[in-house]
């Protein structure tokens, strides 16, 4: 009597992956890329737009150029006018002093690199369609705020952080305002945009916050 035949060995089956479950993993990162990377991208042009605007750093600093006020009247006078004129470069001096206050303090300006990274990382360029899950919890969106409100109280209030910031401002707004009122403005002359429209260079300088993707 003949015996059966013997069946074919069976080979393991991968099923592959389909394109579209490999796109949608891919796209479950914890931040949305291209709204941070257009975030970044207006920074850079916003800040490169307006000191392209600044004024010649030995136009500020000509010595010749300064002298003592005679009332309080007239340095007023001289301080308005040359904020109209030196503003870009009156910003990058309030930014170089609040700079030096918090490299001065590596620990304070990690604190506040570290509430800017949750701000970034956690509320504003968040995918939407994802929650904040910590611990084994998910938190919604309003909690997720009302966290990062209160941690940011905490790191600013609570740590030498807030007075660095203040200090480093009022530092750069000595050296403006002590500037401005002994730098003569008789030399100096706007041009017509410029004296149409004062606040340009912050408006532009800010224009970053309305990235599209972001909740600012």
């Amino acid at each position: 009597m003949a015996s059966a035949p013997t069946p074919p060995p069976l080979l393991p089956v991968t099923n592959p992956t389909p394109a579209g479950s490999a796109a949608a993993a891919g796209s479950d990162a914890p931040i949305a890329t291209p709204a941070f990377r257009l975030f970044l991208s207006r920074i850079s042009d916003s800040a490169r737009r307006s000191l392209s605007d600044r004024r010649p750093w030995a136009e500020m600093v000509d010595r010749s150029a300064f002298s003592r006020p005679d009332s309080l009247s007239d340095a007023t006078s001289r301080l308005r006018r040359n904020l109209t004129y030196f503003r870009v470069n009156y910003t990058a001096v309030v930014a170089f002093a609040l700079g030096a206050s918090l490299l001065a303090h590596p620990f304070s300006l990690l604190i506040l690199l570290g509430v800017l990274a949750a701000w970034c990382f956690l509320y504003i360029f968040r995918a939407s369609d994802q929650p904040v899950a910590l611990f084994g919890r998910t938190f919604s969106d309003r909690e997720t705020l009302l966290g990062l409100v209160g941690a940011s109280i905490v790191a600013f209030f609570f740590t030498p952080v807030a007075s660095l910031i203040i200090s480093g401002m009022l530092v750069g707004a000595a050296i403006v305002a002590a500037h401005g009122a002994f730098r003569m403005p008789e030399d100096l002359f706007l041009d017509d945009a410029d004296a149409a429209n004062p606040n340009s260079a912050a408006q532009g300088l800010l224009s970053f916050l309305g990235a599209p993707g972001s909740r600012v």
